[in-house]
């Protein structure tokens, strides 16, 4: 999963992980108004991006746009415009549709959680100079300021809920139990014995993955946070 920062503003509030939940559940409810219910995965990110958020996306070559060799994604706020990397075009490049979905959401998660602080602050003209073509946010893999975390949160909440998760979870496994590093490299046999944890644990959740349309990066990420796939299993009292 891409980590990133924004150019502009690091004074956002602090956003706790619960307050980004629910704000990304609240935009898959009134999904049910414009793109019709979310009841399955995957998540339509290009439907609530442009038709629920009201946001143009196009594929941009970042790299010609800006000086940083590793920017996947941009949004102009004023514009409501949403720039990607031509990389990340799943038309070209299937195997990276993947990250494509998770900078859309990303860059929907600084639209929903922070424009406020760009078009009713009172001193924008200072943020954005003469020249305001400028995006708000440029997103690059490198960067981890907190307002980028807030961003990828609420990606992995969007594209990733906690109640389809777990639903496909159960139906995947059979089982709604969590699943521990230790019996995956068990039942993967000696040649799992060479490999990382998180290498291993990527490469079992990849048909989840699939199911979402996310990264194996992001669901293992995913499924981590949500205590389904754990290094280690908590041993409990009843």
């Amino acid at each position: 999963m891409s980590r990133r920062i924004a150019v502009a503003r690091t004074d956002v509030p602090y956003l706790p992980k619960q307050h980004i939940e629910r704000e990304a559940e609240l935009v898959l409810t009134e999904c049910a108004e414009t793109i019709g219910a979310i009841m399955a995965p995957p998540v339509p990110i290009d439907e609530i991006v442009e038709l629920h958020l009201k946001l143009v996306v196009e594929f941009q070559h970042m790299r010609e746009l800006f000086p940083y060799g590793d920017v996947h994604g941009a949004l102009w706020m004023r514009e409501q415009r949403v720039g990607v990397d031509t990389t990340l075009d799943p038309a070209l490049n299937p195997r990276k549709r993947g990250r494509y979905h998770f900078t859309l959401a990303h860059e929907a998660g600084h639209w929903r959680l922070h424009r406020k602080h760009y078009l009713e602050d009172v001193s924008q003209g200072r943020l954005f100079g003469d020249d305001l073509t400028k995006p708000a946010y440029v997103c690059r893999s490198s960067d981890k300021q907190p307002v980028e975390w807030q961003a990828d949160q609420f990606a992995a909440n969007l594209l990733m809920p906690r109640k389809l998760v777990y639903t496909a979870w159960e139906t995947w496994r059979g089982d709604p139990r969590a699943v521990a590093v230790a019996d995956i490299r068990s039942a993967g046999g000696a040649a799992a014995g060479e490999v990382a944890d998180r290498d291993l644990m990527q490469e079992f959740c990849r048909p989840l993955a699939e199911t979402f349309q996310v990264s194996p990066e992001a669901m293992r990420i995913r499924l981590n946070e949500l205590e389904l796939l754990v290094k280690r299993l908590t041993d409990t009292l009843f």
